[in-house]
This record gives structure tokens, C-alpha cells and sequence, in this order.
């Protein structure tokens, strides 16, 4: 497993959802347990096969999550070089076809959301456009077709 680089919001954000998923998540799935093994046969029983699926299923998030948790790091945002493209700039990007301009935040798998506009550094954009620095033409595969980029500002 790669090392993660996070924020130091994104750190607590994972961390707290980890907490929460340990103690409520478990807690809930162990209540629903307990009812559906009052309800008596457990060989017939689908709520009891339901509950523990869930169970099974937390069990998997909660090792998902731990996972990135120990391999995570976090980085002083002060000291990041805006020279290039790296993980936690904000990179401004131009499609070259049509002059739409976009600003994305590189950032770990666990802190990408795209409505915030912070996209994974594994994602295709974000592998196109690390190490590239401004005036840069950066190439996307996309499912439509390569698409090109120009690196227009690179800031934190």
C-alpha cells in the first residue's frame, strides 16, 4: 500500500470517521444482531443474515480505513514548492480545445470529492498533471479521447 499525503483537516476528517465506524457503527450493527437472534430460528431468519452481512461489511470498511489511516502522512502545506504540479497545490488548467479554464486541488485518494473540486492524485487528471509546471501541455486520457491541458497557475 502507497503512502497517503493528507491535510491536516483531511487527517482528522479520516480519523474521526474511523472513531465513529468503531464505536456507533459497531454498536448498531451488534443491536441489530441481538434483535434478529430474539426473533428466534437463525436458519430462517433474513433480518439475522442482513445484520450479519452488515457486520461483515463494517468489519471491511473499518480495515479500509485503518489501512490508509497507518499509511497516511501529513504534509506542512508551508512547505510545498509551487514550481510544479504536486500533492495539495491548486492547479489552474486550460482545455486547449475550448479555453475553459478549471482550478483543482490534488489531493489524497481518502480527501478527493469533486464537488470541492480536490481530485485524487491516482485519478488520470491528477497523474497528467504531477511534476508538470506552468506553460506545461499535459495530455488526459479520458473515456472520450485524449484531451489536452494547459498549465495556467499553480498556487497553494
Amino acid at each position: 500500500m502507497s503512502v497517503s499525503y493528507m491535510t491536516h483537516e483531511g487527517y482528522e476528517k479520516l480519523k474521526a470517521e474511523l472513531d465513529e465506524l468503531k464505536t456507533k457503527g459497531r454498536e448498531n450493527v451488534a443491536k441489530a444482531i441481538a434483535e434478529a437472534r430474539e426473533k428466534g430460528d437463525l436458519s430462517e431468519n433474513a433480518e439475522y443474515d442482513a445484520a450479519k452481512n452488515a457486520q461483515g461489511m463494517l468489519e471491511m470498511k473499518i480495515n479500509e480505513l485503518e489501512k490508509v489511516f497507518a499509511n497516511s502522512r501529513i504534509i506542512d502545506e508551508s512547505q510545498l514548492d509551487t514550481s510544479k504540479v504536486t500533492v495539495l497545490t491548486n492547479v489552474t488548467i486550460q482545455n486547449v480545445n475550448n479555453g475553459a479554464e478549471v482550478t483543482y486541488k490534488l489531493v489524497a485518494e481518502a480527501e478527493a470529492n469533486l464537488k470541492e473540486k480536490k481530485i485524487s492524485v491516482n485519478s488520470p487528471i491528477g497523474q497528467g498533471l504531477l511534476g508538470k509546471t506552468v506553460g506545461d501541455l499535459a495530455q488526459i486520457q479520458t473515456p472520450a479521447g485524449p484531451i489536452n491541458f494547459k498549465i495556467v497557475n499553480i498556487s497553494l
